[in-house]
């Protein structure tokens, strides 16, 4: 062929090749052989296929290891350094992954090339572009709905992406629960072929990915009527009535053009659903769907998008591309997936797995974090804060001279709790680190009350403490000083979640501190007890949480050393461990028969086993994700049944976090479960003499179940000798608030909450009853009465407010107002008092409404005044309270005198009038309970004096110690003058000066 060509032209043509052809093959037709569908064809529309897929650009080009050659590099003078520069940077590469074994002589080299994180099925000059736009997706408070056109036209370009954000709908993996680290969506006309086309290939590359999630944004060409948005609202049909299972399939028919045309013909769309869609749901929105949300979606495409109706266009988290011609294909989205994930979306998705969120939710967060993160210059420079006047509002120290130093700015509104968090912050940085600060006092203007109602210290330190002489420290110290004398204090701890910390050690009441009635330094010791193991559970099939499944955590040797139950808000659940390696287990029994785990996240172990390993190694939250399923034979069957527990474990806890004293090994039903709380010696006091008056008016054994969290060390080392004594058995359960749910502030409220929020989950499934008894309350009837009385299908019972007492009228809130209102003759019930059928409790969902309710009244500061009877009386419709006889708790304060003599229980309630206190009221009241406290009193002096003795042999058995007893008290009068250090030598340095050592160790 060379041959033809002619010298002066050094061009080879078609009709050289032609010419060559015939001569050589005179009876062959040569269209048969050069022709485009030509048998011998295949490869030349192989290579133009292979050429577009890559979408490389203009020819000609060249790749060295599938990286394409610049278009400069592409002349003949620069090629041949171009290929020699390529050669010798993978050359170097090549050495480097031999010498670390990842490529030696059994490794296929191509396949070592291409499975490299940089290596893609396509190359898109538009994803791979550096100028790019980036939505922001975060509102600023405007709430409008994505089908409220008129409220939408007037709201700004950021508000107006975070309705289209909120409201939009996904399709996703089979599995919806998944979390999505790259959102996208596609824009076009939908009724258009070009939109078919880019639905067609996104749903292609759906079916591969594993990181995506895809909603739809619609943008129509022409003016919008319902003749011209038939695909359309097919499409938003279906997403807002079909599984992904299905909805996958149905948008696959409707992007097809053949099903395009016949249903622009006539035919109607209903015709082309697949089998196992909610066709009756599909249809009525079919037919319902306006076209408000189509205006509002093409109204974003043109101020937003800036896209001319029916251009289309891709939001990848975010980031818009656009506007698109009609090749945008299936490895497009691979590629735009690869790059969003790998930037941002895996890193942001690592973090926020572990905030306790639902999976959808996450998704959205993972978008709008990546999107705003995006957005921002990859590189900001520094710069300086000058303020207009820094006289009086601005503490400024300097740094230590002739050396480097930091500069900070802190800015404060000093009367907040951050700003005394700030204050030790910035106490120790400036221990580690040289620094030069302006610290900025930002006040507010106006306050109308005290914003602070608390003295607080941030115990954080600069580097581990030591003792003296090798001597290990006793922890952390947070000393509070010149304290005012007159206030009552109580003395708390803030700890971090996922932390339960427990007083050992206290040298008076530390709910009730008088400084100005104490003459010694007041110390507390704090222990980190457990650490806590937080998780979510869902059924994969159902997608709702399997409330009243149980899990164990254990060890190999030692399968259940804790339990707990699923919670239906959230599938939340929450066991206390320590350091160390755990194995999650499904409990054995009714858990382990109905349900298997499938699959499991931010554990140690592999997704597919069922025993997951967990390795507690930080002070951090641990939080799980599980998912399980019902047996194929068990889809029917329901852990929360009234059948009887088959379980062969040892329930130490459920849901909660409790000290067994007494093993159980079957389920008892002719017990009188008692459920109490106190915090404070006084109360302490009360909550004996009522568990004295229980125990004196039964003859049915006897269980006690009280709330560790607020007792103290005192109660809880007499509570085992005073069970000895009287023969009752008892045990402390222990919970931690849950993140997610409003925390209170005020002890008093907190314990409320535990009264009534989590009544679901503190007690085994294995208690049908409990009984609710306050502290200050005095028994004279047997309980077991109450235990057996008919709550007519009611989850608890409550006694109503006694109104015989008529002077106490005006104080009675429920009788007008709101109450009135909304009992509507119904009784308002008080706490002091009730019975809970646990299994009816579960059954209703009874705990997961209180909760809800309490979530959405406590963002009112001014609701719940009195959290534990406000809740269940405002929640009187959703669940039901039996109102129990008058004669279960009389009051002296709301009941007359002559209905005294039927009372069962005389609760010591607070008289608004006379405000008398409650000791004196107690003894004056209630004769019997002089004669209780008495007793009490007897033992527990019994106790103090024969803890004395042994203290007394202990210290006589250290003194014949010889040169021991002389070393260890050196060592103790060093540790005596360190504490007169800290806490002043004579009486009236003492006075006002309170410190509380808190010892962080573990307990193993």
């Amino acid at each position: 062929m060379y041959q033809k060509v002619k010298k002066d032209q050094n061009i080879l043509t078609v009709d050289n090749v032609k010419s060559v052809l015939q001569n050589t093959f005179p009876h062959a037709n040569i269209w048969d052989i050069l022709g485009i569908h030509s048998k011998y064809d295949e490869e030349r529309k192989a290579g133009a296929s292979f050429y577009k897929m890559t979408g490389l650009g203009p020819l000609p080009q060249a790749l060295y290891n599938g990286e394409p050659f610049k278009h400069e590099e592409m002349n003949i003078k620069e090629l041949k350094m171009a290929v020699l520069q390529r050669m010798m940077d993978a050359s170097v590469y090549l050495q480097r992954e031999v010498f670390l074994g990842t490529l030696n002589d059994r490794t296929n080299a191509i396949d070592f090339l291409m499975d490299r994180n940089n290596v893609v099925p396509r190359i898109n000059t538009l994803i791979l572009r550096t100028n790019q736009q980036y939505l922001n997706l975060i509102s600023t408070s405007v709430t409008a709905d994505v089908e409220d056109f008129s409220t939408f036209f007037f709201l700004d370009s950021q508000d107006k992406s975070a309705v289209i954000a909120k409201n939009m709908y996904y399709l996703t993996q089979d599995d919806e629960s998944i979390i999505s680290a790259v959102t996208l969506w596609i824009i076009a006309d939908f009724d258009k072929p070009s939109g078919r086309k880019l639905l067609f290939n996104a749903l292609k590359h759906m079916k591969t990915s594993v990181h995506s999630r895809l909603g739809i944004i619609y943008n129509p060409t022409s003016k919008i009527n319902e003749e011209n948005t038939a695909i359309s609202r097919g499409i938003l049909a279906a997403f807002l009535t079909q599984k992904n299972m299905f909805l996958r399939s149905f948008l696959g028919q409707l992007a097809k053009e053949e099903i395009a045309t016949a249903i622009y013909s006539g035919d109607k769309i209903k015709t082309f659903l697949i089998e196992g869609m909610d066709k009756n749901a599909f249809e009525k929105k079919y037919n319902t769907v306006g076209v408000n949300i189509f205006r509002t979606h093409q109204l974003f495409c043109q101020d937003v998008l800036k896209l001319r109706p029916g251009e289309m266009g891709i939001v990848s988290n975010g980031r818009f591309l656009g506007p698109l011609d009609e090749d945008f294909y299936a490895e497009d989205f691979y590629l735009l997936e690869k790059i969003t994930f790998s930037n941002l979306g895996e890193k942001i998705k690592g973090i926020v797995e572990n905030m306790g969120i639902n999976a959808n939710n996450m998704s959205d967060f993972i978008m709008k974090v990546d999107a705003l993160m995006s957005s921002v210059p990859k590189r900001a420079s520094r710069y300086d804060v000058t303020f207009l006047r820094e006289n009086h509002s601005v503490i400024k120290t300097n740094p230590q001279e002739n050396d480097m130093f930091f500069n900070v700015i802190a800015i404060v509104d000093p009367l907040t709790r951050e700003a005394q968090k700030m204050a030790q912050l910035l106490v120790v940085l400036g221990k580690i680190i040289n620094m030069k600060i302006k610290l900025f006092m930002n006040c507010r203007g106006r306050l109308s009350e005290a914003p602070l109602e608390s003295f607080y210290r941030f115990v954080l330190e600069p580097e581990l403490m030591s003792g003296a002489n090798d001597v290990s420290s006793l922890g952390p110290v947070a000393k509070f000083l010149d304290i005012p004398e007159s206030p009552l204090l109580i003395l708390n701890m803030i700890t971090p979640e996922g932390w339960l910390v427990e007083t050992v050690h206290s040298n008076c009441d530390l709910d009730n501190i008088h400084l100005k009635d104490t003459e010694k330094t007041v110390t507390a010791e704090y222990e980190l007890e457990y650490l806590l193991l937080e998780g979510q559970c869902f059924d994969k099939v159902t997608e709702q949480p399997p409330r009243g499944l149980q899990f164990t955590l254990g060890t190999k040797n030692k399968p259940a050393v804790v339990d707990t139950i699923v919670m239906a808000h959230h599938g939340y659940f929450q066991l206390k461990a320590n350091p160390g390696a755990w194995i999650l287990r499904l409990h054995q029994g009714k858990s382990e028969d109905i349900y298997q785990i499938v699959g499991h996240e931010g554990t140690d172990s592999q997704a597919d086993l069922e025993d997951i390993i967990v390795v507690l190694n930080s002070f951090k939250s641990k939080i799980l994700k599980v998912k399980v399923k019902k047996e194929t034979d068990k889809i029917k069957e329901d852990i929360l049944t009234d059948e009887d527990e088959k379980t062969k474990g040892l329930w130490d806890s459920i849901k909660s976090f409790t000290v067994s004293l007494h093993k159980e090994n079957k389920k008892e039903k002719d017990v009188l479960n008692i459920f109490s709380v106190a915090s404070g010696h006084l109360y302490e006091r009360f909550l004996r003499i009522m568990m004295l008056s229980v125990l004196r008016n039964t003859k049915t054994p006897v269980k006690f179940w009280l709330l560790k969290n607020y007792l103290s060390p005192t109660f809880k080392e007499v509570i085992p000798h005073m069970a000895k004594e009287y023969g009752f058995r008892y045990e402390l359960v222990q919970y931690r608030w849950p993140r997610w749910l409003r925390q209170q502030t005020e002890r008093q409220r907190i314990i409320w909450g535990y009264k009534i929020l989590f009544l679901d989950v503190l007690f085994p499934l294995a208690v049908d009853k409990i009984i609710f008894v306050d502290a200050d309350q005095i028994v004279r009837h047997d309980l077991k009465e109450l235990r057996d009385f008919d709550l007519d299908g009611a989850p608890y019972g409550y006694t109503p407010f006694c109104d015989s007492r008529r002077e106490m009228d005006g104080y009675r809130f429920w009788k007008t107002g709101y109450w009135a209102s909304h009992l509507l003759r119904r009784k308002y019930h008080i706490s002091a008092l009730y019975v809970v059928d646990l299994k009816k409790f579960r059954r209703i969902g009874a705990g997961d409404r209180l909760r809800s309710q309490y979530q959405a009244l406590s963002q009112d500061p001014n609701s719940l005044s009195n959290l534990d009877q406000d809740l269940p009386n405002n929640m009187i419709y959703q669940v039901a309270i039996k109102s129990l006889p008058q004669d279960w708790l009389w009051c002296e304060t709301w009941c007359d005198d002559e209905s005294k003599q039927r009372a069962k229980t005389i609760d010591l309630c607070n008289n608004p009038k006379t405000k008398e206190s409650k000791l004196k009221a107690a003894a004056r009241i209630v004769p019997e309970w002089v004669e209780y406290d008495a007793e009490i009193r007897q033992l527990l002096d019994h106790l103090e004096n024969k803890k004395q003795d042994t203290s007394s042999t202990r210290s006589m058995a250290a003194s014949a110690s010889g040169e021991a007893s002389r070393s260890f008290y050196s060592w103790w009068k060093a540790k005596q003058e360190q504490v007169s250090y800290i806490g002043g030598t004579g009486p009236r340095e003492r006075r006002g000066r309170c410190h509380t050592l808190l010892n962080n160790q573990i307990s193993h």
